[in-house]
């Protein structure tokens, strides 16, 4: 499993990585977590606006900070 967060650094995309890396910490897998802060990257996934998320390629979540428990409803999946 490959989780990507999507933003350039603002507080609110280094909230969600950090609840991200929390949640796939006390998931206890094997899961890649990278950061991509690459405004053109970021378009490549469809995405204006962040943070954003994106689980093995499926943009879960956009504009706003995910809860730890939705971000461990996606790793579950």
């Amino acid at each position: 499993m490959e989780i990507k967060v999507l933003g350039p650094g603002c507080p609110k995309c280094e909230e969600a990585e950090k609840l991200v890396r929390e949640a796939v910490e006390e998931s206890g897998k094997e899961i890649s977590v990278s950061k991509v802060k690459d405004i053109m990257e970021i378009a490549k996934h469809g995405v204006f606006m962040t943070p954003a998320v994106v689980v093995d390629g499926d943009v879960k979540c956009v504009g706003k900070i995910p809860s730890k428990d939705q971000i461990k409803e996606w790793i579950a999946q």
